[in-house]
């Protein structure tokens, strides 16, 4: 069974209405305020899906700057779940400048049937420890109730292009030593942490953290698959497409052409997604 652990839907409103968007919220304009970036909904998912043999996606939303935003989003997700049962899998958005909403949102969102949080990015600031702290509470209940976190990081050299953060990987680092049995999935493999993985005091505290491979085709050639396995394992890669933004037949040929042996990929491909969900 195939799933997508990182996907982009976002209700009718936010596509018909983009550049009023673009206008409430910098970091949505930073990503999406060329007309070329795709928006799409839930239905266009689906037949993306459909064609390519994914069984299931994890639904994310966007890091907006205001609750209401946020609450419009989260529903809409929750809502398309709701329409695709079998399918569609919920993290909902929280913001961090308002822990008190975000405590009251994730409660909602897991009695609604969310089964995890993110994507959470920052896109116009750095992520730091004094973001982190202010949502402590809230992620020592995630950590009790083994709620995953999908965080989006991203690796600092090479070319600009839009959505690229500024948070140093330390961040993610510390973020992992704090909440040590929170299960974590770093985004776009982890923005190159797994190389640190070498480290022996860095491979015990990211013992419960995954990378993900969104974007992998605008960002590394395919040998990362290898590399990667090599250092933290194949166990620690788990499948994500960033859809709409890459096509997920383009992740399949690169695993196929990577050297990844079939039950590794098989892991890749959903197995280690399933125990992010149910861990032992």
């Amino acid at each position: 069974m195939i799933i997508d652990c990182h996907t982009h839907i976002f209700p009718d409103e936010v596509s018909k209405k983009r550049e009023a968007f673009c206008l409430r919220d910098r970091g949505f304009s930073s990503v999406y305020k060329n007309p070329r970036a795709r928006i799409v909904g839930a239905e266009e998912l689906i037949a993306s899906m459909d064609e390519c043999g994914i069984e299931q996606s994890v639904i994310c939303g966007f890091p907006w700057n205001e609750t209401d935003i946020c609450s419009l989003h989260n529903q809409y997700l929750i809502d398309s779940a709701l329409r695709y049962p079998h399918r569609l899998i919920v993290f909902i958005l929280l913001l961090f400048s308002d822990p008190e909403w975000s405590a009251m949102e994730l409660d909602r969102g897991i009695k609604h049937g969310a089964k995890g949080v993110g994507e959470v990015a920052f896109y116009h600031r750095e992520m730091t420890a004094q973001d982190i702290e202010s949502m402590r509470p809230i992620f020592k209940e995630m950590e009790k109730q083994k709620i995953p976190i999908l965080l989006h990081a991203n690796e600092h050299l090479g070319h600009s292009y839009p959505g690229k953060g500024r948070t140093p990987l330390e961040v993610f680092y510390q973020f992992a030593l704090a909440f040590p049995s929170l299960p974590i999935v770093l985004a776009h493999w982890g923005g190159g942490i797994p190389f640190y993985e070498l480290m022996p005091e860095v491979a015990k505290a990211m013992g419960n953290v995954h990378y993900d491979t969104a974007a992998s085709p605008f960002l590394y050639s395919k040998k990362i698959y290898g590399v990667v396995k090599e250092i933290v394992g194949a166990e620690k890669i788990i499948f994500g497409s960033d859809f709409p933004l890459v096509r997920p037949r383009r992740y399949f040929q690169e695993l196929e052409e990577s050297g990844i042996s079939i039950e590794d990929r098989k892991k890749i491909l959903g197995l280690n997604f399933l125990k992010v969900l149910q861990p032992g």
